[in-house]
């Protein structure tokens, strides 16, 4: 038996966008089941992000701590952000985003995991990448607002993020599966066996 998700549509019958925001919206649709009834569903509509765990030399992850108002804490994440164009290829936007946040660049790029972050409520879809060969971006630093202005930035090793994923210590998404996916993929068959940074993506379709 493979174990692999498939792709399905059930028919919509009517759909709404009762709230649009900057960059997420907020839509209604009526699904029919299939015993026919009818039920309403509202969920969020994402553009999609992109995600970097970006491994140095000594076997640390560089993180950042930024506050997160829907939780109402400060996590300690991965470098990440959306996918703010249609169709941007995400090995691109994985680069702009480590950048911007944390000034660093990469030689070595492979996928990790995609990922939908919370499906029964929101189609964001999230790849998830490793980033080896660091070095310090040159160029001025990218000027931050708003919560990244209060934002802090470390390098932990990746055995602590493992250890305070498992106890419960650290909750951001993309750091769990990021640093889990990483982990198992050094005891399965290695780094070099990862995807390609170029791998197709069908939740958001991309030129390469």
């Amino acid at each position: 038996m493979q174990v692999q998700d498939t792709p399905e549509e059930w028919r919509v019958v009517a759909t709404t966008t009762p709230f649009t925001g900057n960059k997420t919206s907020v839509r209604t649709d009526d699904v029919v089941m299939p015993d026919g009834s009818v039920v309403r569903r509202d969920y969020q509509v994402h553009p999609g992000s992109v995600a970097v765990v970006a491994l140095d030399d000594q076997d640390r992850v560089v993180l950042l701590k930024q506050y997160r108002h829907p939780v109402r804490q400060k996590l300690w994440e991965i470098p990440a952000g959306l996918l703010d164009v249609p169709g941007e290829n995400p090995l691109h936007a994985a680069q702009r985003e480590l950048y911007e946040e944390a000034h660093v660049k990469a030689e070595d790029w492979r996928v990790l995991a995609d990922v939908y972050t919370t499906p029964g409520g929101c189609d964001e879809a999230v790849r998830i990448f490793l980033a080896r060969d660091l070095s310090e971006a040159e160029g001025d630093r990218f000027e931050v607002a708003e919560e990244e202005a209060d934002m802090e930035l470390a390098r932990v090793p990746l055995t602590d993020l493992v250890r305070g994923v498992l106890a419960g210590e650290l909750h951001n998404n993309c750091l769990v599966v990021g640093v889990l996916s990483l982990m198992a993929a050094r005891t399965g068959d290695g780094l070099d066996a990862l995807r390609p940074a170029e791998a197709p993506w069908p939740a958001r379709p991309f030129e390469a």
